[in-house]
């Protein structure tokens, strides 16, 4: 069985970490280089960096904090946002990042996610899906979460495999913030429907929520921010908390 990864998430505005509720009213979280390090430093298996304004202001994934971050960090770093072209990916690649999350730019020509896994392996393609549940099912938004596209959830899941994918970063934005734990219910239906790794997003606020993700979510990974941001339980308190639960981690 392979192991639970436990993933902090950096989302970075304006250089800064920043952390918001339902994708708005962002507060200040720190400097990324410096939260990254600590992260790799203390338990973390994978570190996501995500430019979270990039795409709506339409320019690319700030590069130089990304190579000061891959710098300091000896774990696996996915970095996303504006990226739009197998270009930005080459230079992310190059400047230290070993994987790259694409959501806008798979939403508006999906054969990005099949060039792009071709050409650099699927295990360097983690493409992100941003859904919000509308009348009983859950629609894919895009931009920072603040375009509706009205494609629904599972069938873009499903394409996004087919295209080659070889991860998904599933966030919900219901969820995002909230602190009340993560949408088990659409987490265990793109579990059940994929056979690629599904990294669960949006809602962590115990450590009983990471518990939750693996064994009513069935993801293969779980990814927080503010409660590790903020202090209210380490990476380690959480691998041992699964340990404890007879959940695989690596310790």
């Amino acid at each position: 069985m392979l192991k639970t990864r436990i993933i902090p998430c950096l989302d970075v505005k304006d250089g800064r970490v920043v952390k918001g509720i339902n994708f708005v009213d962002l507060i200040d979280a720190g400097d990324p280089v410096e939260q990254a390090k600590f992260y790799s430093e203390n338990g973390a298996d994978e570190i996501c960096f995500l430019d979270i304004s990039a795409s709506l202001e339409n320019r690319e994934t700030i590069i130089s904090i990304v190579e000061k971050t891959a710098a300091e960090v000896f774990i696996p770093l996915t970095v996303g946002g504006g990226i739009r072209s197998i270009n930005n990916i080459q230079n992310l690649l190059k400047a230290g990042a070993d994987k790259v999350s694409i959501n806008s730019a798979a939403l508006n020509d999906p054969n990005v996610i099949k060039i792009a896994s071709q050409y650099f392996g699927s295990q360097c393609i983690v493409v992100a899906v941003d859904v919000k549940k509308n009348n009983n099912h859950w629609t894919v938004y895009s931009h920072g979460g603040t375009k509706n596209t009205g494609i629904e959830a599972i069938q873009w899941l499903r394409k996004v495999e087919e295209l080659g994918a070889g991860e998904i970063l599933l966030t919900s934005m219901d969820k995002d913030g909230t602190k009340s734990g993560f949408d088990l219910e659409v987490l265990s239906l793109a579990s059940k429907t994929l056979s690629i790794p599904v990294i669960a997003s949006g809602g962590v606020g115990k450590i009983e929520h990471f518990y939750e993700g693996v064994i009513k979510g069935q993801a293969n990974a779980l990814l927080a921010a503010s409660v590790f941001h903020f202090n209210e339980f380490s990476i380690m308190d959480v691998k041992h908390y699964l340990k404890q639960k007879n959940i695989e981690v690596r310790i």
